[in-house]
């Protein structure tokens, strides 16, 4: 069990939960308001996707991250920030009989392209999604080939911007094993993605298994989705996991009760609290991760 451990806020995400409550924020302004409430609740990081304020779907637009970033940035508060370089790897299939075309809804692009908004913002910490794989019962394939990930990492580590390894299920640690083999990744930082159909599941059996499996000296939290979300705040530190909680995952503070960011920070710091574990806070993190400061 670990004895002190760092709240990550995932604020946004890209998917349809912004369908399901009023509280997911959508415009910049939204974004940058929810994670400097989620930092004053006691999130160390808070990991920021942005969405285009018209269609409210993910988004790579820079200019929005760049709102999004100023405003966290120009705040009283100073969470890490770590911004996703996902949105990019989305191919959505055709029809089973006939896959290709593929959706209009596809969007690929090449592996820089992915980091432009990273490159122009400096952000602290940055993710790479570790691999490829059905992404839940639906024609959408996250697609990360091997070389692509090579690529990405290599331009995050001459940026001096910390790669988050997201990795979905035990396959994706063959990726962090190689991506440390080749120099690409020193220190690495892994975030354990559980209960993601067709992942790797919420069972502790799963994520235990996914522990002992991680590279030695790794710096790794956990979380699951769902009304899997809370109770995986405790579960994570019993791993020796840090914890991530947010309206990416997860919409309930309880059955039938929506939470908005803060909420799900606030009631993962008193988790944590009446297990025993000290909540750190965002300059602490900066220091266990040796992470570079841009301005």
């Amino acid at each position: 069990m670990i004895s002190e451990a760092f709240i990550t806020c995932a604020v946004t995400g890209s998917g349809s939960n912004v369908e399901r409550s009023p509280h997911v924020p959508v415009t910049p302004q939204q974004i940058a308001e929810s994670a400097i409430e989620a930092a004053r609740s006691g999130a160390a990081v808070v990991h920021i996707h942005v969405r285009d304020p018209k269609t409210r779907k993910g988004s790579r637009e820079p200019a929005l991250y760049r709102e999004v970033v100023r405003r966290i940035r120009n705040s009283d508060v100073n969470p890490v920030i770590n911004l996703t370089t996902g949105i990019g790897g989305d191919l959505v299939m055709g029809e089973p009989v006939s896959p290709f075309p593929p959706d209009p809804s596809t969007d690929m692009a090449g592996a820089l392209e992915r980091l432009v908004h990273v490159e122009e913002l400096l952000p602290e910490i940055c993710t790479l999604d570790c691999g490829s794989m059905n992404f839940g019962a639906h024609n959408y394939v996250m697609i990360n080939t091997y070389p692509t990930l090579r690529m990405m990492a290599a331009r995050v580590r001459e940026l001096g911007v910390c790669p988050e390894l997201e990795v979905f299920d035990t396959g994706h640690l063959w990726t962090v094993r190689d991506l440390i083999a080749e120099g690409l990744i020193k220190q690495p930082l892994i975030q354990l993605c559980m209960g993601i159909r067709y992942g790797a599941s919420h069972d502790p059996a799963a994520l235990m298994a996914m522990v002992k499996a991680l590279p030695p000296s790794a710096i790794y939290s956990a979380f699951s989705i769902g009304r899997m979300q809370l109770p995986y705040v405790a579960m994570a530190a019993l791993a020796g996991a840090n914890v991530r909680v947010g309206l990416e995952d997860n919409l309930y503070l309880s059955p039938g009760l929506l939470a908005t960011n803060a909420d799900l920070v606030r009631r993962a710091v008193h988790i944590l609290g009446h297990i025993g574990v000290r909540v750190m806070c965002a300059d602490e993190v900066r220091k266990k991760l040796a992470l570079n400061v841009h301005t």
